[in-house]
């Protein structure tokens, strides 16, 4: 082989040394960006998976549970009482636990007296603080499974589950704690064994979407006879103090 050609077999060499580099360099640089694409989507889905503050709608079919008020909410007390508390509350809030604590007593002792009727209205808004056991949706679901089943219950229950509250950004009571709450409320085994089956989630978005469309801000929200009640409900005496007063005066 002459000279000349050597020279042009290097050149057709290194031709195509570079043209495998240059494809090298094309395929590492392709497979780069399909990783950092793929490291970019996952984070966003990470990101708005913890970042969520929306209520989860529950699956399934909507089953609105029985024994409820023409409003949609759940009634405890005498439908005649002439004056009605509607409360909207969220089981995971600790300010729904100190407004019960002021004020769960007084509204039994009123309850049994016939003055007042109470209408609970269980929202799921804060099922993001129980680090992804959605405790909220499945408490609220416990209390519409025996509003419809076991209405007789319901205000026992109510108290139960604030009696034993979890502090909120915890994972909340287990299934298993729940039921057993409400077996020593008095509800029957029947009743508890169906919380399992999920029956009223749907039904529980439902209403946490309704009551923020409604213009509720926060819970507990107290209306009496229908207002919003702007009075101190986190102490004994101003909620009893207006019940009273609207019984006395038929608004």
């Amino acid at each position: 082989m002459g000279k000349q050609q050597r020279a042009t077999s290097r050149k057709a060499q290194a031709a195509i040394v570079a043209q495998r580099g240059r494809q090298i360099n094309w395929v590492l640089t392709v497979g780069g960006l399909i990783i950092v694409g793929l490291v970019a989507a996952i984070g966003i889905v990470a990101f708005n998976a913890t970042n969520n503050d929306e209520p989860t709608a529950g699956s399934g079919k909507l089953v609105t549970p029985a024994n409820l008020t023409s409003t949609g909410a759940i009634p405890v007390g005498k439908p005649a009482a002439p004056v009605t508390v509607e409360i909207v509350l969220d089981y995971m809030c600790p300010a729904c636990g100190k407004f019960e604590q002021a004020n769960g007593g007084e509204l039994d002792r009123l309850i049994q007296a016939g003055t007042t009727k109470v209408e609970l209205r269980p929202i799921s808004f804060l099922d993001r603080t129980s680090q992804g056991t959605r405790y909220s949706t499945r408490a609220a679901n416990a209390m519409a499974t025996v509003a419809d089943r076991a209405p007789d219950k319901v205000w026992a229950f109510n108290n139960a589950l604030y009696d034993s509250q979890p502090q909120e950004g915890t994972r909340g009571l287990s299934n298993q704690q729940i039921a057993d709450l409400a077996i020593q409320a008095g509800v029957g085994q029947a009743v508890v064994d169906a919380f399992d089956e999920r029956i009223f989630e749907p039904w529980v978005a439902n209403v946490t979407e309704a009551a923020f469309a409604s213009g509720v801000q926060g819970t507990p929200t107290v209306k009496i006879n229908g207002t919003v009640f702007e009075g101190d409900v986190y102490r004994p005496g101003p909620l009893t103090q207006a019940i009273e007063a609207a019984a006395k005066s038929g608004t």
